[in-house]
């Protein structure tokens, strides 16, 4: 599983809070909106970061359109699963991480964790 770093983890959010695709420069205005400094990106920094995040698999280039349109490859709920996965598979022993963790939730998760299991 591929990890984000700081920036994109800022650029992954905006994709996955907006449904459609958004060019380099959306993105810049976008990042520079939820600067606490308002510093803006130099849009060169922001195709980098799109260029890894593409070679990770987790955004999507749309090359039919000048500037390239990109989106996020799968939702942000795949993402966290994949991390749950990634974390459980590294356990030495799953059943006591697994017990910990749902030792842990509230008894509103409990419930949608009972629902899910029992319609598997």
């Amino acid at each position: 599983m591929n990890s984000l770093g700081e920036l994109e983890r800022s650029v992954m959010d905006l994709l996955w809070a907006g449904s459609e695709s958004f060019s380099a420069y959306d993105l810049q205005a976008k990042l520079a909106e939820r600067s606490e400094s308002g510093r803006e990106l130099a849009a060169t920094t922001i195709l980098t970061v799109l260029s890894r995040l593409e070679n990770k698999n987790f955004v999507v280039r749309e090359r039919q359109t000048r500037p390239h349109l990109y989106r996020a490859a799968a939702a942000r709920e795949a993402h966290m699963a994949d991390l749950m996965h990634e974390v459980l598979g590294g356990a030495s022993d799953r059943a006591a991480v697994l017990e910990r963790f749902v030792g842990q939730v509230s008894s509103e998760e409990a419930e949608t964790l009972r629902r899910i299991l029992a319609g598997r």
